[in-house]
């Protein structure tokens, strides 16, 4: 978790407490406060203290607690100011998938080049409706999420026009392992790789393929996105990051051109790919 998240958390841990020890009514005790919301004392503490995470309706219940119902704007304010850059995955799966990729659309429509690193996973620009269905599915039972698969498959595969439309450029970098990983069936992989295959050469498509015996300058860690050199997002278990700050895109672009340094393309990307569809019926 970001210090500048942790921190801000923390700050509003403070307000609250603030909010609770100078009720119009007179001070109230945590343990009176709890029982007035329902809530176990242990929730108070974790608030106040930054070490849980406030909903909007947590918010709410405790301007009304406290007899200041007023400042849940404030409190909303402050809130809605952190989750801006680190949007948690309870929150943001809390209506389905559709939201978060109408989301991404939103930003991807907007911006003329896109540099991507993953790991693991084939990039979603570039993915088949078929593996993005199952990859959806698997971070739905992870995520114990509405389950809005058709929806969400449709708004990814839209978010493809954009491959389509003059005047942009994909950069991806993707790291072997990813091509071998059984998320889904392997025909359904097989025809991911072919999808990624028939990529190569497209003007507005630059695919790299970092081989798993490359040499690697810095570790294969968490798949990321440059929009722009205006905003990285990138995500982690527990939630999405998106970063818009210098130093942040700084580093991220850094990173990105090391890894590009040990990846295979054009004909040498392909041999990669086919490796890896060769694997699939290795008899």
């Amino acid at each position: 978790m970001s210090t500048d998240f942790q921190q801000a958390r923390e700050a509003l841990g403070a307000r609250l407490r603030e909010l609770r020890l100078s009720a119009p009514g007179g001070r109230l005790t945590g343990t009176h406060l709890a029982q007035r919301l329902g809530w176990p004392h242990s929730k108070i503490y974790k608030l106040e203290n930054g070490r849980q995470t406030a909903t909007a309706d947590d918010l709410r219940a405790w301007a009304d607690g406290v007899g200041r119902p007023h400042a849940f704007a404030e409190l909303d304010a402050r809130l809605k100011g952190f989750e801006s850059r680190i949007r948690s995955w309870r929150r943001q799966l809390s209506a389905g998938h559709r939201p978060v990729q109408d989301g991404w659309n939103a930003e991807v429509a907007r911006s003329a080049v896109i540099h991507a690193w993953e790991e693991a996973v084939v990039p979603g620009m570039l993915q088949t409706a078929e593996y993005a269905r199952h990859i959806f599915l698997r971070y739905s039972e992870l995520q114990n999420s509405v389950r809005d698969t058709d929806a969400a498959v449709r708004a990814r595969m839209k978010r493809q026009e954009w491959l389509y439309q003059g005047g942009r450029t994909f950069h991806a970098l993707v790291w072997e392992a990813a091509l071998h990983a059984r998320y889904c069936p392997p025909s359904v992989l097989a025809g991911q790789l072919d999808r990624l295959a028939g990529v190569i050469g497209m003007d507005t498509v630059e695919l790299g393929i970092v081989p798993l015996g490359a040499p690697l300058k810095v570790p294969a860690a968490n798949g990321f996105w440059i929009l722009d050199e205006r905003l990285v997002i990138t995500e982690d278990w527990h939630a999405e990051l998106w970063l818009d700050d210098p130093e942040s895109i700084a580093l991220h672009t850094r990173i990105w051109r090391t890894l590009q340094e040990s990846a295979a393309y054009g004909a040498d990307a392909h041999s990669v790919i086919n490796g890896a569809r060769r694997a699939l019926n290795p008899h």
